[in-house]
């Protein structure tokens, strides 16, 4: 019985051993290392790119284990910004991100799948909100790098980017066949807490 009580207690000190070894990592707003920007077409003629000015969250990944890694983040959808104060109204309208009613939308990953090729790239799952709807969505992620900064912290960056499909988010607005889809672009750079 002691034997059994004795190798119990290790097995569950291993797990929790393994499981300690995911990081939190803060995404870093305050010091604008951080970036989601999109870019559509306009009327088929050219592109229209902007960005979100104000977002929070943060992620957890362990280099051991990346299938574990996950993400959490909150747009303030207000914040949009195409360098256009009238186009920017517009889009906080209604028509398009309707701010008052929803003002903001989040990423929760619900999973990770590293590609069998590079342990650098993967597909991230979750649940993305916008406008009131949430679907599920698999962005394409790339691990740029880790290590100390010249502050004393250690930092850890990923990119990321998906093409969303607008109706599916009950926004319409008839913009021209080429302006249906919206790619979101993220770069985010995290400190270790």
């Amino acid at each position: 019985m002691k034997k059994t009580i004795i190798a119990a207690a290790i097995a569950s000190t291993a797990l929790f051993a393994g499981t300690a070894q995911a990081e939190e990592y803060k995404i870093d707003i305050e010091g604008q290392h951080a970036f989601i920007q999109f870019k559509i077409n306009h009327l088929g003629y050219s592109w229209l790119l902007g960005r979100f000015n104000e977002f929070d969250g943060s992620f957890n990944y362990d280099e051991n284990a990346p299938e574990d890694a996950s993400i959490n983040v909150t747009i303030e959808t207000a914040s949009i910004d195409t360098n256009h104060a009238e186009r920017d109204k517009h889009l906080r309208s209604d028509d398009f991100l309707n701010v008052s009613e929803f003002p903001t939308a989040r990423f929760e990953s619900t999973r990770y799948v590293p590609d069998e090729d590079d342990a650098d790239e993967g597909t991230m799952y979750g649940n993305f909100t916008l406008n009131g709807v949430t679907k599920e969505i698999a962005i394409d992620v790339e691990h740029i790098g880790a290590g100390e900064d010249p502050w004393g912290g250690f930092r850890r960056g990923f990119e990321g980017e998906v093409d969303l499909t607008l109706a599916d988010y009950n926004i319409d607005y008839n913009l021209g066949p080429a302006a249906r889809e919206v790619e979101l672009y993220f770069s985010i750079e995290g400190v270790r807490q």
